[in-house]
């Protein structure tokens, strides 16, 4: 196992890590949900990731289930290209858009079981905040995943700026910001984001390392990085972005020196021990 496998190493490494992913990785690699998301904090971490990922997981053709996947993935296209995939989504019409995955299931991850050791990879990203029973779901990929096996979460933090207008708005506030902030027409359609949110418990990152330590997992990496909600805002509304980050300057100021509230999403990778 590469020495990558530990999240402290991970942390403290220094830029080098996530300019060595840049280098080495072309947009010919990537998926889409990939190139779309902006340059920043976001696209370096997941991309620091990928490389973290190649490192950990077997150099053999792999079996992964991404929970939610939807109709896009944010894994490297070297990973998908050697694994067969399988994805489980509620939504019919992200299922019907799905061109990738070898396995498309209609159901709902929260009680959708597949049998014990069956994936190297899961991948959950973007999805746990929508879940009513986040720890169900997360039960079951404790279940299928094999030992050395790897979890991929990718979240929102519950207690960033962005977390918390989230989770005390209504979702119409989510389609008209999509819509006219991000400028996302097709915004709340059918099968098009966002889509309702819950924030469960254990969306919390402290709730959810308390989980994986009481369920055989090992905390590999976790790493809080600013959303790619910002970048976007400072290149479609700068005045709107410059109040934000005003606002949430001023709330920083009444934290810790490490919390940044603009911190609005997170990476945690979990190994089965």
């Amino acid at each position: 196992m590469s020495s990558l496998a530990t999240g402290a190493k991970f942390d403290n490494r220094s830029d080098r890590t996530v300019a060595d992913a840049l280098r080495r990785t072309s947009a010919a690699e990537l998926p889409q949900a990939v190139l779309d998301l902006p340059p920043g904090e976001a696209r370096d971490s997941l991309l620091a990731i990928h490389q973290m990922l190649g490192d950990m997981l077997p150099q053999r053709d792999l079996a992964i289930y991404e929970a939610g996947g939807g109709s896009t993935s944010f894994l490297p296209f070297d990973v998908l290209g050697r694994a067969h995939v399988t994805v489980v989504d509620i939504d019919p019409e992200q299922i019907k858009n799905n061109d990738y995955a070898d396995v498309k299931i209609l159901g709902d991850i929260e009680t959708h079981r597949f049998a014990a050791d069956s994936f190297d990879l899961i991948t959950c990203y973007n999805v746990i905040e929508h879940l009513p029973d986040v720890e169900a779901a997360l039960l079951g990929f404790c279940q299928a995943l094999r030992k050395g096996g790897v979890i991929l979460i990718g979240a929102p933090n519950p207690r960033s700026l962005s977390g918390v207008v989230t989770r005390f708005s209504p979702h119409w506030f989510h389609v008209w910001y999509y819509r006219h902030i991000r400028g996302d027409k097709k915004a709340g359609l059918p099968g098009e984001a966002p889509f309702p949110t819950f924030f469960h418990p254990l969306v919390s990152l402290p709730r959810l390392e308390a989980f994986a330590e009481a369920n055989g997992l090992r905390v590999v990496l976790k790493r809080a990085y600013e959303s790619p909600r910002y970048p976007e805002m400072r290149a479609r509304k700068p005045a709107l972005a410059a109040a934000v980050d005003d606002v949430a300057k001023m709330m920083n100021l009444f934290l810790p020196s490490a919390v940044d509230v603009r911190h609005g999403d997170y990476h945690v990778i979990l190994q089965k021990v």
